[in-house]
């Protein structure tokens, strides 16, 4: 059953200069939503909004949620999207990772009660660890390795889905959990680790591209405006979640590569490097929950999404060798 959108006037989105949260300030704005965007720029960067400054109903805030939240004025809508999210990012700063799943999710779990707001956050398909179950429905309730390289953020994300459920049950908070599976699209950066961004920096570069193991292990990659569709569906629901938003275009990541290579046309060949520890050997959404509550389902197909995405990269690398003379 699909429940009738609610009304959405101001919404407080942290994180709002990263990756996902840009597209999410800006698929709001374009739904005539104010927006105040949060971020303490740590892996997020205000050219990822520079587009958005000049919008009437855009505010940028420099704001860490892990020491305070104030917003003034009304609010309807908060969007905790505050987290490093690639594996370089948090293997790098695994405190600063625990510290907005927790300290993060409670102050602004905290502003939605004050201001009597929707909540939701953004949880992710690593709360399944190294699945045992697949596909993974939003029942199971995964195989994470807390002391792991990777338990910084898998541990982070599960504690703060129990905090969100706890101010739901004994605060009577209106929250909602989307775990989200891998997006890919415009705006990720070059360095950020993860599979698509170095595989399209090597590919451009004309360097081999880097396949873990040998490749076979799968990732489900859905494009940036079908999962900012899904969260904003669970927003405006009354549904409380978990709800996965995923593609269940399931492929490995040496089919990843080859493809990447063909649309590019490039030169470059495939080089293997050891597999990360604890690293998933499969993922994939069960999306049945999504769909039956909430009507949405992934439509941008993969090689569309994948073509916008190596364009963007294009256009980022001719630019900056003009700005290099």
């Amino acid at each position: 059953m699909v429940h009738a959108a609610r009304t959405i006037r101001r919404a407080v989105v942290t994180g709002g200069a990263g990756f996902l949260g840009s597209h999410l300030c800006e698929h709001l704005l374009d739904r005539d939503v104010e927006v105040v965007c949060l971020d303490n720029f740590l892996t997020g960067s205000p050219e990822n909004v520079v587009h958005l400054m000049e919008h009437p109903g855009f505010r940028l805030v420099r704001c860490d949620v892990t020491d305070f939240v104030h917003v003034p004025g009304p609010v309807d809508l908060v969007l905790h999207f505050a987290s490093p999210a690639s594996p370089l990012d948090y293997l790098r700063m695994p405190i600063e990772t625990l510290k907005v799943g927790s300290l993060g999710t409670l102050h602004t779990l905290g502003l939605a009660h004050e201001k009597g707001a929707r909540y939701v956050l953004a949880s992710t398909s690593e709360v399944y660890g190294d699945p045992l179950v697949h596909p993974q429905p939003e029942e199971y309730w995964g195989n994470v390795n807390p002391v792991g390289p990777r338990g910084v953020y898998d541990e982070a994300k599960r504690f703060s889905e129990a905090m969100t459920t706890a101010y739901r049950t004994s605060k009577g908070t209106d929250t909602a959990i989307v775990r989200i599976f891998n997006t890919y699209g415009p705006r990720m950066r070059p360095d950020d680790g993860r599979a698509i961004p170095a595989f399209v920096g090597q590919a451009l570069a004309g360097r081999p591209l880097t396949v873990a193991g040998d490749g076979s292990q799968t990732r489900s990659i859905c494009y940036v405006d079908d999962t900012v569709r899904g969260i904003l569906a669970l927003a405006c629901s009354d549904q409380p979640g978990p709800v996965n938003v995923g593609n269940p275009d399931e492929l490995s990541m040496l089919r990843l590569a080859q493809w990447i290579i063909e649309l590019t046309g490039s030169s470059s060949g495939i080089e293997y490097v050891d597999l990360p520890v604890d690293d998933p050997k499969v993922r994939r959404p069960d999306t049945r929950r999504a769909e039956e509550l909430l009507g949405w389902r992934p439509t941008v197909p993969s090689e569309e999404g994948l073509r916008r995405t190596v364009a963007w990269f294009a256009e980022q690398r001719e630019a900056a060798a003009l700005r290099a003379g």
